[in-house]
């Protein structure tokens, strides 16, 4: 457990009187793609929200990179940790550009000189052509939408990707093509996914991991083949069985 990138340490958390997650404890290697897939409720949310300390558990620990979230300094660490949702959150009255480069421009780490380039290179890696720039959100559909939210996230190179349900929002032939997108960034980049799905068929396709969760508890986490071939109980079964 201790060389994990992402450590739950039986992390618990509650609303009201009801258990979102409980004696939650799991380990994410450094370059991961972790699939997390369960019911409406199961906390599956709730688990990638402590990754980046927007909710801390009532007991237990969540560590990235070996310090406790609750202990760290959190603009510094939501520096190194890339979020997409599925609703994408651009900012309206920006740019494509603007809205790319919006976390470098506040950390100086783009000078002017340089920051078309590198959102135009950003551009290119989730499939769209430099033209993009210059538009604004309403012009977008919602796959480009969702490419430009990626290019976001990743344009601060963070060790980690935060991704909510990021697919959900749109059809289905847009929705196969930007997970082979993904699929090919975490190929190239390495870098770590906290993915969370409401699909089977989308978990089992993008992670190397699949975890899967009831009632805020880990039914079974395993590669998606010893998942397949052993599900670890009957809700295990008939949720890839349903795929």
């Amino acid at each position: 457990m201790a060389d994990g990138l992402i450590r739950f340490e039986h992390a618990t958390k509650a609303y009201g009187e009801t258990k979102v997650l409980r004696d939650f404890t799991l380990s994410i290697a450094a370059g991961e793609f972790l699939t997390v897939i369960g019911r409406s409720g199961c906390g599956k949310t709730t688990a990638l929200k402590m990754i980046n300390g927007l909710i801390y558990p009532d007991s237990g620990s969540v560590f990235v990179n070996g310090e406790n979230v609750r202990h760290t300094d959190l603009i510094q660490l939501r520096r190194r940790i890339g979020y997409v949702i599925q609703n994408v959150g651009l900012f309206h009255h920006m740019t494509v550009e603007k809205n790319v480069a919006y976390v470098p421009s506040l950390t100086n780490r783009w000078d002017s000189g340089s920051k078309k380039r590198k959102v135009a290179e950003l551009l290119e890696v989730v499939g769209l052509t430099s033209e993009f720039a210059s538009r604004y959100p309403a012009e977008l559909s919602g796959g480009q939408q969702q490419r430009v939210g990626i290019a976001r996230a990743l344009a601060a190179e963070p060790e980690i990707l935060l991704m909510d349900e990021p697919f959900g929002a749109v059809d289905e032939i847009t929705r196969r093509a930007l997970q082979e997108e993904i699929g090919s960034l975490h190929r190239q980049l390495g870098i770590t996914i906290f993915f969370v799905t409401h699909d089977i068929r989308e978990a089992m396709r993008l992670g190397n991991r699949v975890l899967v969760m009831d009632g805020g508890e880990i039914l079974q986490v395993d590669t998606p083949s010893n998942i397949t071939a052993s599900p670890a109980n009957e809700f295990v079964r008939e949720l890839i069985q349903n795929r």
